[in-house]
């Protein structure tokens, strides 16, 4: 079932808006698609600035934790920071460590195994923290489904301040949620339904980033100094996937320059390591580059490798660091691989194309790859995917979902077959015994409301907009609504009818198709497409036949029209700057 086409449909005065911010309607309309509605949303969207960031005061605990944290610096008391594996994860502890030690606070850090400890808070760390003489517990991305170790940790004497921004557990009673937050000392989570900081979406890092900018304030510290954090809060606000809306976009945009000026030793080498010049760092190297090196260290060896890539105070070490997560990086790029062909190949096996919510048991799957392997099923099924794999003591697993889905509230509805699970409305990790696999799949299909209509692939075309209509300029002013991911995606565009007048294959996968296109009205302009080429030369042999196809890869036409999806953009090489258009669907 091919994905359908819609046009966003969105109403604005263009004219209007296009006039008084001195831009073209095309790029209001895209603007008002992403929501973003009013002048006083448009201009924050164009021109925020760390000015129209939120007062972290605001954020419920943080003035406490900050008085708190204060007073342990002030009595020399050892406090241990407890972080996550993940890039948001790393990056937390990274904030956190390295601004309490400018406190010189008396403060180390764990971060959990992901085979050997799991995800979080676990009573083996509490107790490993009170045999260590440890005062206070920091947790940072993770903490506040710890409802059971948080208050061992209480009861063996500990100081404990969570710092999270993950759903807050709850419990349904008589159709009302009872909320469940851990007997902390202080628990510094937006999410939590009494905070009243006005946005709610930021990642944990950055909650670590506010608390620190709190924490300096009370010990007399420069607001500028915390600003040094920015970079790695904006890092983790790419790499944890979180919408690059309202706040999260200015973190980013203005992290993004400030990580483009860095002076950390471990992000300069990692960025070498990867042909990156600083200077040109987007948030899709983040996403795609850089950041899965991070992810890499954390799933395949321990994430205090990446830890320490960001701590080193030398390009020498730093440039070490870097290359052994490049490397872990390139292995964990050929295990996912194989792992979604077996994934594949179960689905084929067992019928599972047929469930509106997948669950893949792989037992011998690395589990800390589950996560990545069920979102590539997910983009190719378009569907809710589970892949579950064999660990110590039963099954962990990790789910990715898509829009229409909150994995975390369906999970709830069969809480009971989970000895542990937690995430977001599209993430989630879990663990269950082995014998409640099959349970876990029947029920979590049974609970399903997904429709067949929900299940196939949507693509939102921003604006119908011919080849010809395209011009260097616009090309260049669509750069103003960078930085592009979850929620502010890069703006696509349709028409219909566009000859391919040539067309080559090219790339050392074959996997690049360049062609000449000509619209309608006659415009003509390179194209370039990305993506499975055999597929697409298939497209074209079936609806042309196989004369009209070599005619146009020898440069001579063949009247062959295709549909396209596409965004402009101009191709920089050689010191040459050519318009093109990036063909993303066709039909």
């Amino acid at each position: 079932m091919r994905e359908k086409w819609v046009v966003a449909a969105k109403k604005a005065d263009f004219q209007g808006i296009a006039r008084r911010f001195g831009i073209d309607q095309v790029t209001a309309r895209v603007i008002r698609n992403r929501e973003v509605v009013g002048d006083d949303a448009i201009a924050s969207y164009l021109y925020g600035t760390l000015e129209d960031l939120n007062n972290p005061a605001l954020m419920k605990d943080i003035i406490p934790a900050a008085g708190m944290l204060q007073e342990k610096i002030r009595k020399g008391r050892h406090i241990r920071i407890l972080g996550d594996y993940d890039i948001d994860g790393v990056q937390s502890v990274y904030i956190l460590y390295s601004a309490l030690r400018r406190c010189r606070a008396n403060v180390d850090y764990v971060i959990p195994d992901r085979v050997a400890d799991g995800y979080g808070v676990n009573e083996r760390l509490v107790y490993r923290a009170k045999e260590d003489g440890i005062d206070t517990l920091l947790t940072c991305d993770n903490g506040i489904a710890a409802f059971q170790e948080i208050m061992l940790a209480k009861e063996l004497g500990l100081s404990v301040i969570i710092t999270d921004h993950h759903e807050v557990p709850y419990e349904e009673e008589s159709g009302e949620r009872k909320y469940r937050v851990p007997p902390a000392d202080a628990v510094v989570n937006p999410k939590q339904p009494d905070c009243p900081y006005p946005f709610k979406n930021l990642c944990g890092a950055a909650v670590a980033f506010k608390l620190i900018q709190v924490l300096y304030r009370e010990m007399g510290f420069p607001d500028e100094e915390a600003l040094v954090y920015l970079e790695n809060a904006a890092f983790a606000t790419v790499g944890d996937v979180m919408d690059l809306q309202g706040e999260n976009r200015i973190i980013v945009k203005e992290g993004l320059k400030a990580l483009n000026q860095t002076k950390n030793y471990g992000m300069r080498a990692l960025a070498s390591r990867n042909q990156i010049p600083l200077g040109a760092i987007k948030a899709y190297h983040i996403g795609f580059v850089l950041g899965p090196c991070l992810n890499a260290s954390g799933r395949l060896d321990t994430a205090k490798r990446a830890l320490l890539m960001l701590l080193a105070e030398d390009e020498r070490q730093a440039a070490e660091y870097a290359a052994e997560l490049y490397d872990l990086n390139a292995s964990r790029k050929e295990l996912t691989e194989q792992g979604v062909r077996q994934a594949k190949e179960l689905i084929g096996q067992m019928g599972l194309e047929k469930d509106k919510v997948m669950v893949i048991y792989l037992p011998d799957c690395h589990e800390s790859l589950a996560g990545i392997i069920a979102g590539r099923i997910r983009e190719q099924y378009n569907r809710p995917v589970f892949v579950l794999t064999k660990s110590e003591g039963g099954v962990k697993g990790s789910g990715r979902s898509i829009e229409q889905y909150s994995m975390f509230e369906e999970m709830s509805k069969c809480k009971e077959l989970f000895t542990k699970y937690g995430g977001h409305p599209m993430a989630a990790g879990l663990s269950l015994p082995e014998e409640h696999v099959a349970l876990f799949r029947q029920k979590i299909n049974e609970n399903t409301s997904l429709t067949e209509e929900d299940l196939r692939g949507k693509i939102v075309i921003d604006v119908p907009m011919p080849l010809s209509y395209i011009s260097k300029e616009l090309a260049e002013e669509l750069d103003i609504l960078e930085p592009f991911g979850k929620s502010n995606g890069k703006p696509v565009f349709a028409d219909r009818e566009i000859e391919i007048l040539s067309l080559k294959i090219l790339g050392k996968n074959q996997n690049v198709c360049r062609m000449q296109m000509k619209s309608a009205d006659s415009a003509v302009l390179p194209a370039v497409y990305f993506g499975e080429a055999g597929q697409f030369l298939a497209f074209l042999e079936e609806k042309y036949g196989s004369r009209a196809l070599a005619q146009a890869m020898e440069g001579a036409g063949g009247g062959m029209k295709i549909s396209a999806v596409y965004y402009p953009e101009i191709n920089r090489y050689n010191g040459r700057e050519d318009l093109q258009i990036v063909v993303k669907n066709y039909c």
